[in-house]
């Protein structure tokens, strides 16, 4: 999560951070900020575009977690082991034989089978899922999966199929009372909160060990800020120039290189996108026009590190990067050089100093989510380096919701968004969500909420460079195929890159323990990061415990 939207008020609060009762003992009901905005709606669907957090990970678990910042194995969740065939083709799982769902029934492999096969969680290249036996799963593929192996075993959710198989709209309901294999329940809501009760009949008999779980929504970042000094807030992830503060007051607090900040480009006519940038020569002037170092310096205080045009990750990622392909977005700008780029496009400046092309000016609107401050002055820069170079930008705030269902739509020309960063040191799932045609859909069709090409990028180079790259466990075919990509990817600018954000988080270690350490980083502590965040909260135990 890069800057979090926040919330508006204490007054909303008061009533709502009373600790829970265990037993004769009191105990302190962990609160958390992950986003939400106010009024908090009851949406616990993972098939809707924006569940709430804890819906994924916290109710609905994959087979595994994997951590990205580690090349261990991955910590068996509803799996306790893997392994592929040797072409790729084949992955048997093999499953708990002692979980339940929160209504009682058994959790088999049955809906297992279920959730790999059913419509709206398919695996695209799945050709079969059977049972091998009681507790396991074979799931066949048309192309070798060794890149795939997250997405299938660590983010992809397993379902109740007595459930959903009787849903004839999965998308459609809000799910307000969801039965999940998870640590906790849902257990109340209110128009500013909502809480989590832990799942007594939960497979991990020790865990989890923290009764309640409420989460809060919020919309200004002051209140967020005011809520964590005041102990309002016992676990969050925000952007805030005033850390050392919350620090100083109790809390605990880790950076950690969190996802490339980039802005979206609606960049492909022939999908319906509308406007200047969908010529390649406009979003490559902006690339040129923008100053990552004042935007470091000044929306950033400094946390954020070099994004690379290739969509790896810069130190992680460094062996993926292609001979000759450039490792890092210029950090100054080139004015001259961005007006070079639209002049030889055909571009010329009209007399408000604003390049324009059979008189249409070059003239965009850029938007971030309310709220996020770091996003917001980013913004904000951005017009201001554009307009030097000749681009007129206008830089504007909207709702999570707008940004939502904007760039789910594709109706929008720029918007300050993020990437998630791949939980493995490989960039192939970001090539494969966020750039091929299979994840993205005309303009104004809502895409699947697992595609993430929210560009409607489409380039069948980079198509047949990322099957390549997934049907190959050899390292030098897999790196020629990602040289293909970023040859691609460097001069289309789909994405054009800002940074890579930090992810701020402040966490209660006096209450509460059981967090991730820098010796001990067994899970990316970031509540952006659903999986990541709802692992680390059935970890976690009351201090003294």
């Amino acid at each position: 999560m890069a800057a979090a939207g926040l919330a508006s008020g204490l007054a909303l609060l008061a009533s709502g951070c009373t600790p829970a009762s265990s037993g004769a003992e009191t105990e302190k009901t962990l609160t958390v900020f992950a986003g939400a905005q106010t009024p908090v709606v009851a949406n616990f669907n993972p098939f809707s575009p924006n569940p709430l957090a804890g819906t994924v990970g916290l109710v609905y678990q994959p087979l595994f977690h994997f951590n990205r910042m580690s090349s261990e194995d991955p910590h068996p969740l509803l799996g306790t082991d893997y392994a592929f065939s040797e072409d790729g083709r084949e992955l048997t799982v093999e499953l708990r034989d002692d979980v339940t769902w929160s209504d009682g029934e058994p959790l088999t492999v049955d809906d297992v089978i279920f959730s790999f096969t059913y419509e709206l969680s398919k695996p695209q290249t799945l050709t079969e899922a059977v049972a091998v036996d009681e507790n396991t799963v074979k799931l066949v593929f048309t192309d070798p999966q060794f890149v795939n192996v997250v997405g299938l075993l660590g983010t992809a959710l397993i379902y109740p199929k007595h459930i959903w198989e009787k849903i004839e709209d999965p998308t459609a309901g809000t799910n307000e009372d969801p039965v999940g294999s998870g640590p906790y329940l849902v257990d109340e809501l209110s128009g500013g909160a909502y809480t989590f009760a832990a799942n007594e009949d939960y497979w991990d008999e020790d865990k989890p060990a923290l009764k309640e779980l409420r989460f809060l929504a919020i919309d200004g970042n002051q209140a967020a800020e005011d809520l964590i000094a005041a102990g309002e807030i016992d676990y969050t992830s925000i952007f805030t120039p005033n850390y050392q503060s919350l620090v100083d007051g109790g809390m605990g607090y880790m950076v950690l290189p969190s996802d490339p900040t980039v802005l979206y480009t609606c960049a492909n006519a022939d999908l319906g996108c509308v406007g200047p940038q969908t010529d390649p020569a406009v979003r490559e002037a902006i690339y040129l026009a923008i100053d990552r170092t004042t935007i470091t310096d000044k929306a950033f205080v400094g946390l954020t590190t070099p994004m690379s045009p290739t969509l790896a990750l810069l130190g992680r990622d460094d062996m993926w990067i292609g001979d000759g392909q450039p490792h890092e977005a210029p950090q100054d700008p080139d004015a001259a050089a961005a007006g070079k780029v639209l002049e030889a496009a055909g571009y010329t400046k009209n007399g408000d100093g604003i390049y324009e092309k059979d008189g249409k000016p070059v003239e965009l609107t850029l938007n971030s989510v309310d709220g996020w401050t770091d996003y917001n002055n980013t913004g904000k820069l951005i017009e201001e380096q554009a307009l030097a170079a000749g681009i007129k930008i206008t830089a504007g705030t909207f709702s999570w919701q707008e940004f939502s269902d904007g760039r789910q739509t594709g109706q929008f020309e720029l918007i300050l968004g993020y990437m998630q960063t791949t939980p493995l040191a490989d960039p192939w799932k970001i090539y494969n969500d966020f750039l091929t045609t299979d994840f993205t859909g005309p303009v104004g069709e809502q895409l699947d909420p697992s595609h993430f090409n929210f560009t409607r990028y489409s380039n069948p180079i980079v198509d047949e460079a990322v099957r390549a790259a997934s049907a190959t466990d050899d390292a030098s075919v897999k790196a020629a195929a990602y040289d293909r990509i970023q040859t691609e990817i460097v001069r289309d600018l789909p994405y054009i890159p800002v940074n890579i954000n930090a992810a701020q988080t402040f966490y209660n270690d006096t209450d509460f323990t059981g967090w991730p350490t820098e010796d001990d980083l067994y899970a990316y502590q970031q509540v952006g990061s659903v999986l990541d965040m709802s692992y680390i909260l059935q970890n976690l135990a009351p201090a003294g415990k």
